[in-house]
């Protein structure tokens, strides 16, 4: 099956040692329990492979420790035009150092970071102030860097692409697969309800202001959805509005944003997230139990209009369990749903372990997909009390944790064998996953076993 054709990230190297190659040609079977450390055991990522007897992947390290380790190696990011470096730039090894490549994913990059740091610190006790710091961090570089000009369909909207050592992105900061002036709507929705969090932790009004604006532009713009077209397109050029991808399939975080500006007062968003709302309801959640093709196009180096993605149910699941009957009466049928479509098309078996490929044009494991997936699984298990997704949707954070090194460096793919790569696969989509499925299990974030 071909991986990723014509994508950007094809091009980053992979190597994977021998004797992982030779677990790979038969991972669709379980593994069973490993003996006694031996030279030529099975690694990934550098550390040997722990299976316990009913060859369910264990951990290399506890969470809590390799989290830790891992928060801390990012505090000593180097600064870049006043922003940690992990915040401009999304192609890092690991030692910091930018590889050749200068395209960046700003939104989607700080977006999930602010919330994976907003996470952590509460899980942490509130007692770090520099994890509090580096997510203000993200949320100033989106406001002062990252917006389009003040004229236009979309004005001061986040910039879904840009390029690294521009400060700010200019109007046409368009790359990957964005045309120059083409911004994604969507990535702005998630951008601005992470700005939304980050006025709650902080207290700091330009973050609520930013929030408002952002959600204002969606609802200026938004359409009657169809069959055929989500409430906003893929993609619109910010000159003159014009679209280019009929379905955007990741439009949870506009609902999010308009949830929660609506309970703040600011009702003139209410019809408009009434009208996503029974759109997101009435036909694209239907269409999970069908062939998914309103859940296409998320990923930024993408345009494959019929490209399906998993980060889009997937996010929308989590949205249904958190809120469950005060959004959604049918929650628990509706996140089945949607979670049985994720399961069916984008999961395959590697190392005896289940995990989740991004989309229909890529089929690895990403350490920003596949955590989303456990942290996922993990909450609808618990809903459920579902010993067997439990266990699958550990097996797969585990599968993800590998990713991390001694010295708390991560990889973007467990299987890559340089550290670094994309940071939002490395480390700023991930962190938030961990921290929702400890919240569901506890235990799981100290035990070996």
């Amino acid at each position: 099956m071909s991986q990723r054709l014509g994508s950007a990230r094809a091009q980053v190297s992979r190597a994977i040692c021998a004797s992982a190659l030779a677990l790979l040609a038969s991972a669709a079977s379980p593994i069973p329990a490993l003996a006694a450390a031996t030279a030529d055991a099975p690694r990934l990522a550098g550390h040997e492979l722990r299976f316990d007897a009913a060859g369910n992947l264990l951990p290399w390290i506890d969470w809590n420790t390799a989290l830790d380790r891992e928060m801390r190696f990012y505090e000593t990011a180097p600064l870049d035009h006043g922003y940690p470096v992990f915040v401009t730039t999304t192609f890092l090894d690991g030692n910091w150092k930018p590889t050749e490549r200068d395209d960046t994913i700003p939104a989607t990059q700080n977006a999930a970071g602010i919330l994976s740091y907003l996470k952590f610190y509460a899980l942490r006790g509130k007692h770090n102030p520099r994890t509090l710091a580096i997510a203000r961090a993200m949320g100033d570089y989106l406001i002062e860097q990252d917006l389009t000009p003040a004229s236009g369909p979309y004005p001061r909207f986040p910039h879904s692409t840009g390029r690294r050592q521009h400060f700010p992105q200019p109007a046409d900061s368009g790359s990957q697969n964005d045309r120059p002036y083409e911004i994604q709507p969507d990535k702005g929705a998630l951008a601005g309800y992470a700005l939304l969090r980050l006025y709650d932790a902080t207290g700091e009004k330009k973050y609520l202001d930013m929030s408002r604006h952002i959600a204002d532009v969606l609802a200026k713009n938004q359409i009657d959805g169809d069959a055929t077209h989500s409430p906003w397109p893929f993609r619109v050029d910010t000159r003159n509005g014009e679209a280019r991808g009929p379905v955007s399939g990741n439009l949870v975080f506009a609902l999010r944003l308009y949830d929660e500006l609506v309970a703040r007062g600011d009702i003139q968003f209410k019809p408009k997230r009434d009208a996503l709302w029974r759109w997101i309801k009435q036909t694209q959640i239907p269409s999970a139990a069908g062939n998914g093709a309103l859940f296409a196009q998320f990923f930024e180096d993408h345009d494959n209009p019929a490209n399906r993605t998993a980060w889009a149910p997937l996010s929308l699941a989590r949205y249904l369990l958190e809120k469950r009957s005060a959004l959604d009466p049918d929650w628990r049928a509706d996140a089945k749903t949607l979670i049985d479509f994720v399961r069916r098309d984008m999961t395959h078996v590697e190392f005896g372990v289940r995990v989740c490929h991004e989309q229909d044009e890529d089929h690895d494991a990403w350490g920003g997909v596949n955590s989303t997936y456990g942290a996922v699984l993990a909450m609808y298990a618990k809903a459920t009390g579902s010993s067997e997704l439990a266990r699958e949707a550990r097996a797969a954070l585990n599968f993800a944790a590998y990713a991390i090194d001694e010295q708390g460096r991560a990889r973007d793919l467990p299987t890559h064998a340089e550290l670094g790569g994309w940071q939002e696969d490395a480390h700023t989509d991930v962190i938030h996953n961990f921290v929702d499925a400890i919240e569901a299990y506890p235990d799981w974030a100290a035990s070996m076993r």
